[in-house]
């Protein structure tokens, strides 16, 4: 047993300046320094560090703390020598240090002076350390972020599969392991790992009561974070993004309009990073926008809100970076914006990785769908994803759900029917396969494993019950614990003892249905025929917005062109929310501009001045956004390269893009009004039958959603690139 000076709380007042532990810390310093190994899953926030600083200060020896990110290290190790008159107290081992200042820290620990080493999984690794680390007395390890570990982990680093072995090399010391995200796969991967199955566990509750979570549609994105966070004024937060590029231009956006905000990712140099955390830290900035490279560990308890540009790649990552805000048990607002146009650019991502990887990237993909589009609890849905029950009430309008709750309806005959199919299916299926067998669609797995003999083959299909419908009961049947997915098996769907008996007993369960965040954009200055973008909880004039949609329909009916070609709904819920009355402000309107201004836009005006005449509606103060990022080059460069009848690959080429992403622009440029010739291309790809075939689809056709396009015409016919061609042609002879 490790020797302790004086009592726990003696030192808990004299390093720390608290009066009393928080949580299980008591027990879990006790627990190592017992000498056992200890496994700890605590939420950010819990007081996870203490759990090994306090043992490391009272203990004989230097503790050895294993961490994944150099910002870490200096945060913890400046704080820590806080403590104490002598810097040595701390010290920090890894790539960003020159000879001499290695020769200092190895002198201090030989010297008796270093409680705590920080040590990056990679410097762990090296011949020379693990003969240094032989020479002196080392009280513990501990291993942070020990979810890095787990493949199923949200940031699975492989050098963390290698630390058993090192440690064993190493000597014989009791081990601690922390995360602050564990589902009970992550759980079970890290002490098989670290050979830890007969640790003292100590779970903390994921439950974090004040934090309030909310998912907004993604439209005019970057206008809206401007506007949030100039309404939390003077308010510390973070702003993630996916992409540095988007992390450096929103940056810059938010500091022309007035906010003080700085950048952050890995591609920064380390002295820029450490800088602008010192400002976040100082609060001489109140923002930072960064990627997930920022803030594990980031000891500021004030955050008050974080903001997801993007949606995270997984659930324990969006609870790890939505874990920063409120650590002080004060206000955090944790607000998302969510398309689903993200997911497929995410999946896009995972292309080229090995299949289990990508398998692995796809589930966590989807828990994260089910979240970001679920209408029930999301403190309940996020809590049952660690393997915690929670029952909604707890909530306390803690969540955009359950502050506004949608309507529930009854859906114990429809979750029995789906607990029916998958036990029908031999519970060997995922989600996407039962609702296949719900709604009768005859698919390569229906054929080849005879689904559609079935007894309940098609019967989920009546009433327009759509897949989205069948998602909603399904995931309430997870949630409620009727179902189970085996995550080892890429997700499959099982009966639970509570499912089996539900089919012999049913009884009553209230369903809401989900969010619909289809057609959502993915930025203000990205739009695009993205479909019909339901208005979900956008606060449009219902009024309004119904008399644009009458107006729209009669002079769609006057010029025989489908809707969407002059105003897509989503142009029109921007009118019923900023009410234009001049051709320059509806010039503003999402997929508008100047074109489709002048074409279509008087009787829209005449219409929306009358209603705020009428209404005496006091119209919102125009928010304009100084824009930083002139995107108007890349639309010109286009646009005279199809003057000059380029082929698309090589304009594509030319800048970087790929044919797709090419052809996602010029959308952009014809939705918006632009009218643009691509005939001499489309003419070498297509023959004139084909051309009059697609041409007359679009014609007749309500919706502009190339999956049913490419459906309807055939997709042995067409491939996507060319019905998304001709939808150009279309709207660019028809609509500009």
């Amino acid at each position: 047993m490790l020797e302790v000076e004086t009592s726990l709380h003696e030192c808990l007042q004299k390093f720390f300046g608290f009066d009393s532990f928080k949580g299980q810390q008591e027990a879990i310093i006790t627990s190592l320094l017992e000498g056992k190994d200890t496994f700890v899953i605590m939420p950010t926030g819990g007081g996870k560090s203490l759990c090994y600083q306090l043992p490391a200060l009272v203990s004989e020896g230097t503790a050895i703390i294993i961490s994944p990110l150099i910002a870490l290290m200096k945060n913890q190790v400046d704080a820590l020598r806080n403590f104490g008159n002598e810097d040595g107290i701390a010290h920090f081992l890894n790539s960003s240090l020159t000879k001499a200042e290695i020769a200092t820290v190895k002198q201090d620990i030989k010297a008796g002076k270093t409680k705590l080493l920080y040590v990056a999984p990679e410097s762990l690794t090296k011949e020379d350390n693990i003969a240094f680390f032989n020479e002196i007395k080392i009280s513990f390890f501990a291993i942070d972020e020990a979810h890095c570990i787990s493949e199923w982990g949200h940031d699975f680093r492989p050098e963390y599969r290698r630390l058993r072995p090192i440690i064993e090399q190493i000597g014989k010391v009791p081990i601690i392991a922390l995360t602050a995200t564990a589902t009970p796969k992550v759980q079970q991967d890290i002490q098989k790992n670290l050979g830890m199955t007969a640790a003292n566990l100590y779970k903390s509750s994921f439950n974090r009561n004040n934090l309030y979570y909310e998912v907004r549609p993604k439209n005019n994105v970057v206008k809206e974070i401007i506007k949030y966070i100039k309404g939390q004024q003077g308010k510390s937060g973070i702003v993630y993004c996916l992409s540095r590029k988007k992390v450096e231009e929103l940056a810059e956006t938010l500091r022309v309009n007035g906010v003080k905000a700085l950048p952050y990712h890995a591609g920064l140099e380390a002295k820029e990073r450490a800088k602008t955390q010192d400002a976040f830290l100082m609060e001489d900035i109140d923002v930072i926008v960064a990627t997930i490279a920022f803030g594990m560990g980031i000891d500021k308890p004030d955050v008050r809100f974080v903001v997801h540009h993007d949606i995270p790649k997984s659930l324990e990552g969006y609870y790890q970076e939505t874990g920063r805000a409120g650590r002080d048990g004060g206000e955090g607002n944790c607000v998302t914006f969510y398309s689903h146009d993200d997911i497929v650019k995410l999946e896009k991502f995972m292309k080229g990785k090995p299949v289990a990887e990508q398998e692995i990237g796809k589930q966590l993909l989807l828990e994260t769908v089910s979240y970001a589009e679920t209408s029930s609890c999301r403190r309940k849905f996020l809590l049952h994803y660690f393997g915690e029950e929670f029952d909604e009430v707890g909530c306390g309008g803690m969540c955009d759900n359950c502050r506004n709750p949608k309507q529930k309806f009854e859906g114990m005959d429809d979750i029995a029917l789906a607990i029916e199919a998958v036990s029908d299916v031999k519970e060997k299926f995922k989600t996407k396969d039962v609702i296949n067998v719900l709604l009768g669609n005859v698919t390569s797995t229906t054929k080849s494993y005879k689904h559609n003999e079935l007894e309940c083959f098609g019967k989920g299909a009546e009433d327009d019950k759509s897949e989205k419908y069948w998602n909603a009961v399904i995931r309430q049947a997870l949630v409620t614990g009727l179902l189970s997915k085996d995550i080892e098996n890429y997700g499959l769907l099982k009966l639970t003892k509570e499912g089996k008996a539900f089919m012999d007993e049913p009884y009553s369960i209230m369903v809401t249905k989900d969010h619909d965040y289809e057609g959502t954009e993915t930025d203000d200055d990205e739009e695009g025929p993205s479909g019909s973008g339901g208005k979900g909880g956008s606060g449009a004039d219902e009024i309004l917005f119904s008399a644009l949609k009458d107006l729209l329909k009669q002079t769609a009916n006057k010029l025989k062109l489908p809707p969407y070609v002059i105003f897509q709904e989503v142009s029109l819920e921007e009118m019923a929310i900023q009410y234009p009355i001049k051709m320059d402000e509806l010039v503003n309107i999402t997929g508008v501009g100047q074109g489709k201004a002048q074409k279509f836009g008087k009787p829209f005006l005449d219409l929306i001045s009358k209603y705020v005449e009428e209404n005496e509606i006091e119209r919102p103060l125009d928010m304009v956004v100084k824009s930083i990022i002139n995107k108007s080059g890349l639309k010109v460069y286009v646009i005279q390269n199809i003057d000059r009848k380029l082929p698309l690959e090589d304009i594509a080429s030319s800048k970087g893009l790929s044919l797709s992403d090419l052809i996602a622009e010029i959308e952009r440029i014809v939705s918006s009004g632009t009218k643009v010739n691509i005939n001499y291309y489309i003419n070498d790809i297509l023959d004139e039958d084909k051309q009059e075939e697609a041409m007359e689809y679009f014609k007749e056709s309500d919706s502009d959603s190339i999956a049913l396009a490419l459906k309807e015409l055939g997709e042995d016919e067409y491939t996507e690139e060319e019905i998304r061609l001709m939808r150009i042609k279309f709207m660019s002879e028809f609509g500009n």
